[in-house]
This record gives structure tokens, sequence and C-alpha cells, in this order.
């Protein structure tokens, strides 16, 4: 009883950054293929997507991590200095010093983004992708190009624009460091050389990734890409369907990799 519970209960860790920075984990040790969770813009490790990912690696005896970038959540880090550059490099030292072997990354919304780049930078530790609402070059093509004229000049002259949010009381700082160091991960202008399985969920209600801007990665990804919509699916595919469906779509991306 008392191993069951432990086995219940994953690993929290530190994992020292530059700078004396930390990213707070959370590890599941178990079998490969591994399940490395790269959550969103704002968001933390311990949301619903993330918890019913934690349920089927236990339930499976699949490996899994999940972990808060710099300035997020429990990790380390003011949001505000937080840019892509930085959250990619987290994420690929966690998935070069947490996890061994082949690996299935999952991001949500930027962290779809991310998972992206990580394949491209660690093509043989990657067995396969699943991208939630995935917010590809979403500094440029989702925020950038929509601001108004006034943000954009709040953004240039002061540093900053505050962008009201849906998902919290408190509106998201949008500094213009992020937005000019996205710009140097851009993906969508030309062919995307990933070459494992990518499965995409997205929803067609989504107010922040339009269902059209994750056609658009479809086209630039190789020939074992799939995207299934959810005609009333939002962002968050947090339902307990939309979770059912993402937990039948990586379970069946794991099943030939076992």
């Amino acid at each position: 009883m008392g191993y069951a519970f432990e086995m219940a209960i994953p690993e929290s860790g530190i994992l020292a950054r530059e700078g004396g920075a930390h990213i707070a984990y959370l590890k599941r040790a178990g079998r490969t293929p591994g399940i490395v969770w790269l959550g969103g813009f704002k968001s933390d490790m311990t949301g619903t997507k993330a918890s019913a990912l934690d349920a089927l690696a236990l339930d499976t005896g699949h490996a899994f991590v999940r972990f808060d970038y710099f300035g997020h959540g429990a990790s380390s880090g003011n949001f505000r200095e937080g840019t892509v550059t930085r959250w990619l490099g987290d994420a690929l030292e966690v998935l070069d010093k947490l996890t061994d072997g082949p690996q299935v990354l999952v991001g949500s919304s930027m962290g779809g983004w991310l998972a992206l780049h990580a394949a491209l930078a660690r093509p043989k530790r990657i067995a396969a992708l699943l991208l939630i609402a995935p917010a590809t070059d979403f500094t440029e093509r989702l925020l950038w190009e929509s601001l108004s004229a006034d943000a954009r000049r709040q953004i240039l002259e002061t540093g900053e624009w505050l962008r009201p949010s849906a998902y919290d009381l408190e509106p998201y700082p949008i500094s213009r460091g992020l937005i000019e160091d996205g710009r140097k991960h851009l993906l969508l202008d030309k062919p995307i050389a990933i070459a494992c399985p990518i499965r995409i969920v997205q929803g067609m209600m989504d107010p922040d990734v339009p269902w059209q801007h994750a056609m658009k990665l479809v086209e630039a990804l190789g020939p074992d890409t799939q995207i299934t919509l959810v005609k009333d699916g939002d962002h968050r595919l947090s339902s307990p369907r939309e979770l059912a469906l993402i937990v039948q779509i990586l379970s069946a991306l794991l099943a030939p990799l076992a």
C-alpha cells in the first residue's frame, strides 16, 4: 500500500539554470518513450491538461516530466524578463537533464511552438509531437500583427504593453524584448523539417489561436501530420470530452513506440 502511494506521487525537484535561476519540475519515473509537457504562455504545470497526462503516465507506466518556465509558476524569475529564447532554453535543459531515451513532446499553445523548435534542435531524441492549439510564431503573427497602433507605440516607446487576459484577473505584460526576440524564432515562412509523427488538436472556437493559423502550420509540416478540429473547442481544450480526446490521441502515438 505504501509503495503504491509513493508511485502515485511524482518526484518534485529544482533544476539549476544560469545566473542563479531555477526550473521547478515534477517527474514521474517510467518506461520509454517518455512524455514531456510544455505548457503555454503564462500557464503552469498544475493545469488540467498536464494533470490528465500525468494520470495517463501513471496508468501506462510511461515516464512523464512537466515543468514551469522561467517566470512561470513555481520557477524563479520575473515573467516580464522572459523571452522565447529563454523559455526554449528551459525546455531543452529539461529534455537534456531530466529525460532519457526517446520522448513524445506535448506542447500547448506557446508550448507547441517551443516543441517544434525542440524537435528541430534534438531530432534524435524526439519520437513524436502532440500539439494542442499550437501558437506557432505567436509573438509576431498573433500578437504584433493584431495590435492597435497605440499598443505598438506603448511597446516601442515604454518597453511594455499590458494585454487584458480572459484567463487571469491581471493583464499580461507584453514586452518589447519578447516581441523582438520572437522574431529570431519564426517558423511559418518556410517548410519545417521535422520527420517524426505530429498530431495537432485545435478548437475552431479558439479566440487566441484561430484554427486557420493551425492549418498554416499543417501546410508547413511533413507528410506524417494529422490535425483534429474540435468544432466547439476553445483555446483551453480542457473539458472532460476534450481531455479524453487528447489522451486518446497521445495513447495512439505512444502505442507503436513502446
